[in-house]
């Protein structure tokens, strides 16, 4: 059993030497929205939708770097608000929509997101925000 822990504990170590990508690329077209929507999105959103990822120390750690990286590469492929401006106008309609539709079924933030990050929890205030944001945007691109 010792020796199984032993094991364990020197892959565990020498996996920490592996890096995995925690790049902030630049900001080439950041989304232009009033700067209520625009808080709401930097608190609950930005780490995985944006360039401007903070990445806590956890995030150097095996396991939890492949799982912070992935999840952050996945986030700005789908959405990435400092890069929004470069999507054609009834593009960017239809991803602020897809923002109120994700939190309305309440997929966006994710729980196991909110469980480290409690501050992104998005308030009734904060869904009433980014639920007039996309209805205005909504009705623009009918």
């Amino acid at each position: 059993m010792k020796r199984i822990f032993l094991i364990l504990l020197g892959v565990f170590l020498i996996l920490q030497f592996f890096p995995v990508s925690r790049t902030n690329p630049p900001i080439t077209s950041e989304i232009q929205t009033n700067a209520e929507v625009k808080d709401v999105l930097k608190r609950s959103c930005y780490d995985c939708h944006s360039n401007e990822t903070v990445w806590p120390m956890y995030s150097y750690i095996f396991p939890a770097s492949l799982l912070i990286s992935h999840h952050v590469e996945e986030g700005r492929g789908e959405l990435n608000f400092s890069e929004f401006g470069q999507l054609i106008e009834r593009k960017q309609n239809k991803k602020i929509y897809e923002v109120w539709e994700q939190v309305e079924e309440g997929e966006m933030p994710p729980k196991d997101y909110l469980l480290l990050h409690p501050s992104a929890q998005l308030s009734e205030k904060d869904k009433e925000i980014l639920k007039v944001w996309a209805d205005t945007y909504n009705k623009e691109s009918e």
